[in-house]
């Protein structure tokens, strides 16, 4: 699934557009609507099947053309089988309320990881001083949350829904202990702009949350863990794996290796790149260039990563080039 139309958050005219592979012919089928909110952008759709077989649309719509004032909403479908679009089942909004904790965890991490207070005016206020000050606010907390990357659902049942922040240039995840019927708020994710969290599992339980960063430089991979199941996590920090500010994905494979995809690189999104770690991300491989740089001016972006049940990982995302732009579709083995 995709975002389709004459731009994103300033569009009335965007939809959610959807088709089906086809592992036989491989080949995608005929092209349908999966959500459309007349007169507002339908965003950043994100697709999730459950242990039950059942399909999960999340995504957002874009009020006021503002990132900041989306609103989270879902569809579920039964069952995963059949042509043309998932049968909805059941739909509406995910409503979610950080509490009181939400502006004391920012204030901490931000003491924690000494953010820049360098120069400030009363008319132009420490970036940490507006984020607090805004967090103080239930509704600015409680509204413009956002998804990208899919759901990760842990051995005890939880569901965990990554989502960000333009706003508050963080993240954090929605939470279910009951399939789906509920949702409660996590803690923030903090740092110097983590956002678009990609979650995956260790073996002691242990969670990592893997951040694009739209901070400061060095342009690098923020990280952050949580050891409760995804309630409270560290500050978010830099690791040795470069970013341009652009999303990521990591997953957890079914022989125990981890699969980081994204741009590995400081300042462009001119190269798209997978890499392998067989220690529970301490160390990465050398990465493996799906799209290498060149001179042409092409550029890849937002990967979207699974792994089917035959094994072989399927990889979609952005491709832009002079000619256009389209999302592009590839599958790899492990090996």
């Amino acid at each position: 699934c995709w975002f389709y139309g004459s731009g994103e958050r300033t569009a009335e005219d965007v939809v959610v557009q959807g088709a089906r592979w086809n592992p036989t012919s491989s080949s995608w089928g005929p092209v349908f609507e999966m959500a459309d909110t007349p007169g507002f952008p339908d965003c950043n759709p994100v697709l999730w099947v459950d242990q039950h077989d059942r399909v999960w649309l999340f995504w957002i719509t874009v009020l006021a053309e503002r990132w900041e004032c989306s609103q989270l909403k879902f569809r579920r479908a039964n069952t995963s089988a059949g042509p043309g679009p998932p049968q909805w089942a059941w739909q509406g909004a995910i409503h979610l309320k950080p509490g009181e904790r939400f502006p004391e965890v920012m204030k901490k991490q931000f003491d924690e990881i000494a953010l820049s207070q360098a120069m400030w005016a009363e008319y132009a206020k420490p970036y940490g001083r507006l984020l607090l000050e805004a967090a103080a606010d239930p509704y600015k907390r409680q509204t413009g949350w956002m998804t990208r990357i899919h759901p990760l659902m842990l051995p005890s049942g939880r569901i965990l829904l990554p989502l960000y922040s333009d706003g508050f240039n963080a993240a954090l995840m929605a939470i279910s202990d009951d399939q789906g019927e509920t949702w409660i708020a996590s803690d923030p994710i903090v740092g110097r702009g983590p956002i678009q969290p990609s979650v995956v599992r260790r073996r002691d339980g242990t969670l990592i949350a893997y951040c694009r960063d739209s901070g400061s430089p060095p342009g690098r991979v923020m990280a952050a863990h949580s050891r409760d199941e995804g309630l409270t996590w560290s500050a978010a920090r830099d690791i040795e794996l470069a970013n341009p500010g652009s999303s990521l994905e990591v997953i957890g494979l079914k022989g125990g290796q981890w699969l980081y995809v994204g741009n590995d690189t400081e300042e462009e999104r001119n190269r798209l790149s997978l890499r392998l770690s067989a220690d529970e991300g301490a160390s990465w491989s050398s990465g493996w260039a799906i799209e290498p740089s060149n001179e042409k001016g092409q550029r890849f972006g937002y990967p979207s990563v699974i792994q089917a049940r035959d094994g072989r990982i399927h990889l979609t995302y952005t491709y832009t080039a002079t000619g256009g732009k389209c999302i592009r579709h590839a599958t790899v083995n492990v090996e």
